[in-house]
């Protein structure tokens, strides 16, 4: 399996619940010489604990900002940031440490809202409308998977199973863990890859040698298409071959897989 990188604890990845959702901020540097100019920002993900911002401004890892919404803000620090060359380009990841995020109202009221992830299938690094009408089983299969290093998250109503992602495709995952669920279970997957935090409901597959499940996506949390997108493109040089000597055949692999 080729050697990739593991996410550090600098790639702005917050523990717990993301959601996505866009709300207009202001935003200031603050240093020694008191507050800078303030500028406007729109989150693009909300957490207890911080938010990724869509700024225009560039920023660095370590720097301390004021973050304001109406009369409430907070003091955060710039936890991750995107390279100025990627498609995040703009981005960045903050993380509350003084007072209560300007969001925590909105964060009590809001319902992560999900939608079918086989409507659009990927096309030059962007996802985007099949020519071809919806995707069949056959489809499915042909679709790239890859080899990745990344931790996810398996929510089975209150059964939480932590484990790490060894494959990923546009339509799947296979999951490594010490804790399996069998096949047919319904699940929802918080997956840590790189710089970006996915969240997809899945349904578990089959099973590997009881030390690994193939997820299929069913769903996809509104909003990450693009994050999918990025992390597949960032992973192109990590095909898997369809088979695999020691594995499970390229079929099964692929039916939950991609």
């Amino acid at each position: 399996m080729p050697s990739l990188n593991k996410p550090s604890p600098n790639d702005g990845l917050l523990a717990g619940k993301l959601v996505h959702l866009a709300l207009p901020v202001r935003w200031s540097l603050i240093g020694q010489e008191g507050r800078g100019l303030a500028e406007m920002a729109c989150t693009y993900d909300v957490h207890a604990q911080g938010a990724r911002l869509l700024g225009t401004r560039q920023v660095n890892v370590g720097d301390m900002v004021m973050v304001e919404r109406g009369r409430n803000k907070a003091i955060c620090q710039v936890v991750w940031a995107a390279d100025a060359a990627s498609a995040l380009r703009g981005q960045f990841t903050v993380q509350c440490v003084e007072g209560k995020t300007p969001w925590d109202e909105e964060l009590r009221q809001i319902q992560e809202q999900y939608q079918p992830i086989d409507l659009d299938s990927l096309e030059h690094g962007r996802l985007t409308r099949s020519l071809s009408g919806p995707q069949t089983p056959a489809n499915r299969r042909r679709r790239p998977r890859f080899y990745v290093e990344g931790q996810a998250q398996v929510i089975d109503g209150v059964q939480r199973v932590e484990g790490e992602l060894q494959q990923i495709s546009e339509f799947g995952a296979r999951i490594a863990s010490t804790e399996i669920l069998r096949p047919g279970t319904d699940c929802r997957l918080a997956l840590n890859i790189f710089d970006v935090s996915l969240a997809v409901k899945a349904q578990v597959k089959y099973l590997v040698e009881n030390l690994a499940m193939g997820v299929e996506f069913h769903e996809i949390r509104r909003g990450d298409r693009p994050l999918l997108s990025y992390v597949l493109s960032k992973l192109r040089n990590n095909r898997v071959k369809e088979f695999v000597d020691g594995q499970a055949s390229g079929p099964q692999l692929a039916s939950a897989v991609g």
